[in-house]
């Protein structure tokens, strides 16, 4: 048995942008920044700052675009994912992306 389950705490870096499929069914992606601090061998103060692609789905995308803008405090709970297509090119492409399963907006300030 595997687990794939992905917790992310962090701002969003870009607006978040929705489509829809032929069938309506709205789709929202962003990307999430998520700093980790820690201290070098010498003592210095450092962070690294990871930036994680996030996609929203169904009822959560429209909240997700309706309620959080760049700059939003999330809490983001959902799952790793492996999205593959081609460039114009022809040339394959790949990279890991988090599919949001539940989302809290960490902010005090409500509103877009």
């Amino acid at each position: 048995m595997s687990y794939n389950k992905v917790i992310l705490e962090g701002h969003l870096t870009r607006d978040v942008e929705i489509r829809y499929t032929q069938d309506s069914k709205p789709i929202a992606n962003t990307a999430i920044a998520v700093s980790k601090p820690y201290t070098t061998a010498t003592g210095k103060k450092r962070e690294e700052v990871l930036f994680v692609d996030i996609s929203f789905f169904g009822r959560l995308a429209e909240i997700a675009h309706r309620y959080t803008r760049k700059g939003s405090r999330v809490l983001i709970d959902g799952s790793l994912k492996l999205d593959r297509w081609t460039d114009k090119n022809g040339q394959a492409k790949q990279r890991h992306t988090v599919s949001a399963e539940t989302l809290q907006m960490l902010d005090t300030k409500g509103g877009k």
